[in-house]
């Protein structure tokens, strides 16, 4: 029964029951008012016509609450439990049925059916394609030999292969689907990646950290740590939504090896050149000397020719030995209190020949107040002005001029400065130029490409930095700066 005829039906049974008590009171009505209230069958005929009234009245109530408490039911329910079904197929229940009587509901039932069957069996065939997916994806990740780990937005652990799992010595159940932050306060090795991400994020910094030392496989080894963002399209198509972090180790302990070996044979090597050196330099002293006799000027030559490349040999040498000394991490600093002043003086002296031969006029700038003094080093900062003030003699041009100096800034740092009016520097090139053994192109001034990267370190072992401003054809500005 559909609920149009149902409504009909509980409506004309309320109507019939109403037509019946006011036809029944009518005619009882009537029955009385002929008869005379002194007869007889006056009390006996209001009797009967009160007891059909409200037997047909109490009859009316009763149908009209039945009605009121099954009509509306039988009317909801198909519409209640089509809503339940919707709100199941909403929540992914796709075994959800109908299976409504009402006849406006039948259709809609096998219609929901169908729906629902279709969308069940959507969901299988694309579960599985998505489970085999995951599967391959798992063994893909699993099969790189390199440790990987996955990470959504708020730092969970969504993925993680065989490789990380050995290195973090924790097993699936441990770290998977779990809080990495969480997991990181009983993990080092763990709480250091974290670390490092979140202050990569932070500094929007691209650069490669220190390798980390790890004891894997039975041994120390060493790790490259390198995380990138995973970024998906929003539902725009166009706008890049981040949904986590992938986090890389690739294992370079072969490569710190053979950088290890190399660092010593390059220590090795220059060590044992110092000492020919200094011989050759010392025979040449003999030969000059006129007691040992006269050389003639093609002679003089030829010694002044050895003497200048046994000196720039020497130069390499020791500078091959302080970069040595830094890559191994057996730089030793020796700090006393400074003046700057001493430091400029140093540099300007141990360079003066060379200016001279160039004809090059060296300006100090330094304040008239007084300025801090510094705790350093003062043979590894000389050692970087002298460096500084000799790239500058080299590459400026005869008769020009170097203004070398130092000021003491605002945030309590103290800059010391060489300044040349050469060629300049390609910008393009400001950052390699603090490469080890790197030359900017076109460069005809012979050198190791060494001595601006040993600077570096050394400024840096101090807790300063070294940088550069410079553009081409107005020369270059190296800054040194150094806590007070």
């Amino acid at each position: 029964m559909n609920i149009k005829t149902k409504l009909r039906l509980g409506l004309g049974i309320l109507v019939a029951m109403i037509v019946l008590l006011v036809a029944l009171s009518v005619v009882n009505l009537q029955i009385l008012t002929a008869t005379e209230p002194t007869s007889p069958a006056a009390g006996p005929g209001l009797y009967r016509a009160l007891i059909w009234v409200l037997v047909v009245g109490a009859f009316s109530i009763i149908i009209g609450v039945v009605l009121l408490l099954l009509l509306p039911g039988s009317i909801n329910k198909p519409i209640h439990e089509l809503a339940n079904g919707i709100q199941e197929i909403a929540n992914h229940n796709y075994a959800k049925r109908l299976y409504l009587k009402s006849q406006e509901f039948v259709e809609v039932s096998h219609n929901f059916n169908r729906m629902a069957k279709r969308l069940e069996d959507y969901h299988a065939s694309t579960l599985s394609k998505m489970m085999a997916s995951k599967k391959f994806m798992e063994t893909i990740i699993n099969s790189v030999r390199e440790p990987i780990i996955g990470l959504d937005n708020e730092m969970n652990v969504a993925f993680i292969n065989d490789e990380a799992l050995n290195i973090i010595n924790l097993t699936r159940e441990e770290i998977i689907m779990k809080s990495a932050k969480e997991v990181a306060l009983h993990n080092d090795l763990l709480r250091r990646l974290v670390r490092e991400l979140v202050d990569t994020e932070k500094s929007d910094s691209h650069t490669k950290s220190e390798p980390l030392k790890i004891y894997a496989d039975n041994k120390e080894s060493y790790f490259q740590m390198n995380s990138m963002p995973i970024t998906q399209m929003d539902k725009d198509g166009v706008t890049p939504k981040q949904q986590g972090y992938v986090i890389m180790l690739k294992n370079i302990t072969e490569f710190k090896e053979l950088d290890s070996a190399k660092t010593t044979f390059i220590s090795t090597v220059s060590h044992e050149l110092k000492t020919p050196i200094s011989a050759i330099m010392m025979s040449l002293q003999l030969l000059e000397d006129e007691r040992v006799g006269s050389l003639n000027e093609e002679q003089t030559e030829l010694a002044k020719s050895i003497q200048d490349n046994s000196e720039r040999l020497l130069n390499i040498t020791s500078e091959l030995l302080n970069m040595t000394q830094v890559e191994s991490g057996k730089l030793q600093l020796k700090p006393r209190v400074t003046k700057p002043i001493e430091l400029i003086e140093y540099a300007i002296k141990a360079n003066r020949v060379q200016a001279e031969k160039f004809k090059i006029q060296i300006e100090v700038q330094y304040p008239e107040e007084k300025i801090g003094r510094l705790f350093v080093d003062s043979e590894k900062i000389a050692w970087v002005l002298t460096n500084l003030l000799s790239n500058a003699i080299r590459y400026s041009y005869e008769n020009g001029r170097i203004i070398i100096g130092a000021r003491q800034s605002d945030d309590g740092y103290i800059e010391m400065f060489v300044q040349d009016f050469g060629r300049g520097i390609d910008p393009r090139y400001h950052k390699s130029i603090f490469d080890h053994y790197f030359r900017v192109p076109g460069t005809k001034v012979q050198g190791s490409g060494l001595g601006l990267s040993i600077s570096k370190d050394f400024v840096e072992a101090h807790g300063g930095t070294l940088s550069i401003q410079s553009e081409l054809g107005k020369g270059c500005c190296f800054i040194m700066r150094l806590k007070v």
